[in-house]
């Protein structure tokens, strides 16, 4: 009966990978799994759904706005795009996130009919499960932000022009696709600006170039018709909020949040040119080691196409390590860095992890980053509880604590079982090292939503969640002083702008900044709590002896 087991199960797992459940699978797990329940995450999901919830509220559906102060960190089309879920689902955790979650799997299906077009069924198969099971692509995919929208119009754009390459290489029709890549490249830049435009011209001139193709290039790159259609995409919203606002969001999103934050170092984001070498192998977790098994087969498969040739075997996986490359060099050069900014590059990585998959070679090479990781996994509780003992400012020290008694229950065995369950995987030689990896990935996926972000998430947000809830119960006016959390204006369904707060009011502030709001009180004012948790006040100021 053992013999049978081991016999059949391999040929079980196989089977089932390469079948849809699997996919059904994982986006229920890494995608959708607790996007309706956990609290909305600040910074970013708490600005991109109250700028949401402002804009419907108000009625202006082209000028963001979030506490009342205009946003120009991004284009419209995300804020739309929630507008409409929010719309029928009304202001709650999965209307904002829903968006992201559908595009997540569009972006998805896109990968996967890509490789059918250019490798093969197994192909598609392998690389949307990559993707989806990739630490970083779970997080963007459930968040209520603009990342999945932009990655998927990003990849929609790059895989329009390597059809057009082919076309034009096999003498085929290539207007549509001119068309049809345009379209992309405006909606892509509807949703994030100029970025969507960048890194598919850079990529695009750099290969053709490559391939002696560069006629062809200068072809599609002065298509007129193209660029009438993107600027029938883009340039009506850029007249409405001109008419709105004047030259305020050409200032603000263009100047600061594009040039300006490349040449210099926004909110203490990074600014090293070796920031994304370490930020990769957790971007591709559970993949780190298999990328690092392949990566001579890709070279010498690259070496085996010449320049200047536009046929060769090599083409292919040219066109993808340039994607990649282009964004790694461009962002590892930019004053601000933040992790999700690789994922522009990444989608050319799941395509080469799917189609160059490991069977039994350097299967431990493709298992140590896996293992560490999950091993780090398993003495988190103890990490936490580390920290906590050595944190010496009052903030971080409520923060660590509150983790520290959140993972203290059942994470103390679920974390160290999810190693043994990839150290068995990791041994278990009949399997080969891609399908071991791949259900490695559902098991990470699977903790990563059911033990770890629930528990973290409930102490970082947790407490901003019910403050909210006794904001709004009480009624009144609030502000906030020195805490930057705006998903408390989304869950209490107001703007709640940053000030000393008057006689009456309500005030939000840290726990650890209360005495800073009671020096500024007028005289004869006093704070009287209403709720405190942790790292979160919300306190009355009245009149001292008034009841």
């Amino acid at each position: 009966m053992p013999a049978m087991f081991a016999r059949y199960l391999p040929a079980a797992i196989e089977r089932f990978l390469f079948s849809p459940f699997s996919l059904l699978l994982v986006v229920a797990i890494a995608f959708v799994l607790n996007a309706w329940s956990l609290p909305l995450t600040d910074v970013d999901e708490g600005a991109f759904s109250e700028a949401t919830r402002e804009m419907m509220a108000r009625g202006n559906l082209v000028s963001p706005t979030l506490n009342d102060a205009p946003r120009h960190d991004k284009p419209i089309l995300i804020y739309w795009a929630q507008a409409a879920s929010v719309s029928v689902l009304g202001v709650s955790e999965i209307g904002f996130r829903l968006p992201s979650i559908i595009f997540a799997v569009l972006w998805m299906l896109a990968l996967y009919r890509f490789c059918q077009r250019h490798a093969d069924r197994r192909t598609a198969q392998v690389a949307a499960l990559v993707m989806g099971l990739s630490l970083a692509v779970g997080f963007i995919a459930k968040a209520a932000i603009s990342d999945a929208l932009l990655n998927l119009f990003i990849a929609l754009s790059m895989f329009g022009i390597y059809d057009f390459f082919c076309a034009e290489r096999d003498g085929r029709p290539t207007r549509r696709l001119l068309y049809y890549t345009y379209a992309m490249l405006g909606l892509g830049f509807l949703t994030k600006g100029p970025v969507a435009v960048f890194f598919p011209l850079l990529v695009s001139g750099l290969f053709f170039v490559s391939a002696g193709s560069w006629r062809a290039w200068l072809r599609a790159v002065f298509f007129w018709p193209g660029w009438l259609l993107f600027l029938a995409i883009v340039v009506p919203w850029h007249v409405a909020v001109f008419l709105d606002q004047g030259d305020a969001f050409f200032r603000g999103f263009y100047l600061k949040h594009n040039v300006n934050r490349y040449s210099n170092t926004f909110e203490g984001h990074g600014g090293k040119w070796y920031y994304y070498i370490a930020v990769l192998p957790f971007v591709l977790m559970p993949f780190t080691g298999w990328l690092l098994a392949i990566v001579g087969k890709i070279g010498g498969q690259l070496r085996r196409t010449p320049l200047g040739s536009m046929r060769g075997d090599g083409l292919f996986e040219r066109f993808l390590v340039l994607w990649f490359v282009v964004v790694f060099v461009f962002f590892s050069s930019s004053g601000t860095q933040l992790p999700h900014y690789l994922l522009y590059g990444c989608t050319p990585v799941f395509i080469l992890l799917a189609k160059y998959r490991p069977t039994a070679e350097r299967r431990w090479l493709a298992y140590v980053p896996l293992v560490l990781f999950a091993l780090l996994l398993a003495v988190l509780p103890e990490i936490l509880a580390y920290a906590a003992a050595k944190a010496g400012k009052p903030f971080e020290k409520m923060l660590l604590d509150g983790l520290v008694v959140a993972f203290s229950d059942s994470a103390r065995w679920l974390l160290p079982l999810m190693a043994l369950g990839v150290i068995g995987l990791a041994l278990w030689r009949s399997l080969p090292v891609w399908q071991g990896i791949v259900l490695a990935g559902v098991l990470q996926a699977l903790v990563v939503s059911v033990v770890i972000a629930p528990r973290a998430i409930s102490v970082t947000q947790g407490p901003i969640r019910e403050a909210a809830q006794v904001a709004r119960e009480t009624g009144g006016n609030v502000v906030a002083w020195r805490i930057i959390m705006p998903s408390f204006s989304v869950y209490r369904q107001a703007a709640t702008p940053t000030r000393v707060p008057v006689e009456g009011e309500l005030v939000l502030t840290r726990t650890d900044r209360q005495h800073e709001v009671r020096a500024l009180l007028a005289p004869g004012l006093r704070m009287e709590n209403l709720y405190q948790k942790s790292f979160v006040t919300l306190a009355r100021v009245e009149r001292e002896g008034a009841k």
